[in-house]
């Protein structure tokens, strides 16, 4: 008998520890059922968030191109409000014309500009040299200095001056004494899609504008006052008015917000128009996030 309950005993024990264990085993895949619940919602809201903020890509493109004044978005860098399918979005817009164009700006704009951005004028003229060393084919320095292979040498560059245009604004951390944080300063303002010497200042920002010679701010804060819908004339300046002709090619930043305030942003270059069918825009530069 005693026998007999002893073995009751060990069977009891081995049940409960069996049951203790399968209970163990359905949390854990409970918890893990959960997490990766959360997971795929989060993936999915962000998903949600990033087609928000490319939707407006898509509704600034249409805005820009309006012809009724009421309907118009001026692509001078002014943040323009919408909302769809319940997501706050928030778009900034900016013709690539009121840009510095890295392959046609003169020294004394990009010295001007460089030296906006923080640079003593001496550094600045250097640097805007070193630009000019990049995009040119010749191996000769530029008189303030500037960059060619030897430079690169002597400061340990596995690789010399290009001698060929810039392909990109992202380019530019390659050039000889540009860091990471002056890159970061400059490259808002810079393109290499306009094809223009100087600017257009109906487009610009206060930090070109300043480099062009202008008060910047003011200048800024002139423009935006003005609503085309109102009927007003254009604010002028001495050397001509403040709004100026489309490009077709913008720089633009969605961020959408959804109502769980999940963000995403969208920064993009784009080209109104494409060769593919039902395309609106050619991508020239794409990046999702911050």
């Amino acid at each position: 008998m005693k026998r007999r309950a002893g073995q009751r005993g060990v069977a009891l024990l081995l049940v409960m520890w069996l049951i203790a264990l399968l209970a163990a085993l359905v949390g854990a895949f409970a918890l893990i059922a959960r997490t990766e619940h959360l997971q795929g919602r989060v993936l999915v809201r962000g998903l949600v968030a990033e087609n928000a903020a490319r939707a407006g890509i898509e509704y600034a493109l249409t805005r820009v191109a309006a012809t009724d004044p009421r309907q118009q978005w001026l692509p001078d860098g002014r943040t323009h409000r919408w909302r769809y399918s319940g997501a706050h979005i928030e778009v900034k817009i900016v013709d690539e014309n009121g840009k510095i164009d890295l392959n046609q700006a003169d020294i004394t704009l990009l010295t001007e500009f460089i030296r906006g951005a923080g640079s003593d004028p001496r550094q600045a003229a250097t640097l805007a040299a070193a630009i000019l060393d990049w995009r040119d084919p010749d191996s000769l320095s530029q008189p303030a200095g500037g960059g060619e292979d030897g430079d690169y040498a002597s400061a340990g560059l596995p690789y010399g001056s290009k001698d060929a245009e810039f392909e990109s604004v992202a380019e530019l951390e390659q050039v000889l004494g540009f860091s990471p944080a002056l890159y970061a300063k400059l490259a808002p303002h810079l393109t290499v899609f306009s094809g223009r010497v100087r600017p257009d200042p109906a487009f610009a920002s206060a930090e070109v504008l300043d480099a062009m010679g202008m008060n910047g701010a003011e200048v800024v804060a002139s423009r935006q006052r003005w609503d085309p819908s109102s009927g007003l004339p254009a604010p002028t300046l001495s050397d001509g008015s403040l709004v100026g002709g489309s490009s077709g090619t913008y720089s633009i930043e969605s961020r959408a917000r959804l109502a769980d305030r999940r963000e995403a942003v969208v920064r993009a270059v784009v080209r109104a128009g494409s060769s593919m069918p039902g395309a609106a825009y050619t991508p020239l530069r794409w990046q999702a996030g911050d």
